[in-house]
């Protein structure tokens, strides 16, 4: 490949709630893959009410302290629209403080089909309707309370005078990048809000060749802005499940993901977002990916044997993607 790619590992938390593994296990793998260097980030999922799982500013903290070396990040950051932003920019800055400045935040609109995120954002009488310019408004604050003093502010939604949090991020900027994968015909407006925020893209191939058609959109709309697509970062979420029998692997994923979702992804779904099968299949399946675009995989496992497939993963099937 002319350019390698670099790979995150995710920590699946919600299946702490359904027999994957218990978070001390989880921790476990944290550490090990923060001794290995084919990875340099590591992330965990969030939500607060539409996916119920363990909270993940708790979380990153734990892993701040059980890793040294890896990048820490949330992807997404599904409940930052709903979040109070003052609250949440000291609980950041506090993060990259302890964490030596490692954190990567990834945020999203957090919207779920079926009414689910309306129910959740019905709490705090948030509309999905607002979430995507809630969450434009909540980077705006951050950044401005991470790198300013005395900051006021008056928005749409949010409204103070002269406040300062402390400590501020160690980082300087610090990063905050925009999690989107819509749907091809609906991708201007959130992909262009991609370009004027964020500092780097995450999305996720949710559909057999939807992560290559929203980059080939994001590349147009980042040179319209006089911004290099060669070296905007992207990232790619995506699942993995090594067996030497492919539909084994889909299957096993398909489980896996009702689970940790419900029983809303068809199988296309499930294996446009899984690199499924033997070492090889499941390398060429992330070298796809980053054909279509991602300079970064973060890659989380979709089996209940978490520990095995991790030594596979690592010995088995990412040495192969650079080849």
């Amino acid at each position: 490949m002319a350019r390698e790619v670099s790979f995150g590992f995710t920590i699946p938390q919600r299946g702490v709630l359904f027999g994957v593994a218990t978070w001390p296990q989880m921790v476990a793998l944290a550490r090990e893959a923060d001794q290995i260097a084919l990875f340099d980030s590591l992330w965990v999922g969030d939500s607060v009410m539409a996916k119920p799982r363990p909270d993940s500013i708790s979380l990153l903290g734990a892993l701040s302290a059980a890793t040294t070396r890896l990048k820490l990040g949330v992807g997404c950051m599904a409940s930052f629209p709903i979040r109070d932003p003052i609250v949440f920019a000291l609980q950041w800055a506090t993060l990259d403080l302890i964490s030596g400045g490692r954190m990567v935040l990834a945020v999203c609109t957090g919207i779920v089909a079926g009414g689910v995120s309306a129910r959740e954002g019905s709490t705090w009488g948030i509309k999905d309707a607002a979430r995507g310019n809630r969450m434009a408004e909540n980077i705006e604050i951050c950044r401005r309370l991470w790198s300013e003093d005395k900051v006021s502010f008056h928005g749409k939604y949010h409204s103070f005078d002269d406040v300062t949090i402390t400590p501020q991020p160690t980082q300087q900027p610090c990063p905050i990048w925009i999690a989107a994968n819509p749907q091809p015909h609906e991708a201007e407006k959130p992909l262009r809000r991609v370009v004027r925020v964020a500092d780097g893209w995450m999305s996720a191939n949710a559909f057999p060749g939807l992560f290559a058609a929203n980059w080939e959109k994001l590349a147009v709309y980042l040179k319209e802005a006089g911004k290099d697509p060669a070296t905007y970062p992207t990232i790619a979420y995506h699942n993995v499940n090594i067996n030497p029998d492919r539909n084994a692997a889909l299957q096993e994923s398909k489980r896996f993901l009702d689970e940790y979702y419900g029983p809303v992804f068809a199988p296309a779904m499930v294996k446009g977002w899984t690199a499924a099968g033997t070492p090889r299949q499941c390398a060429e399946d992330l070298r796809a990916i980053a054909r279509a675009g991602a300079k970064a995989i973060t890659l989380r496992i979709t089996s209940w044997d978490q520990a095995g497939q991790f030594q596979r993963l690592v010995h088995e099937v990412l040495p192969l993607v650079n080849q």
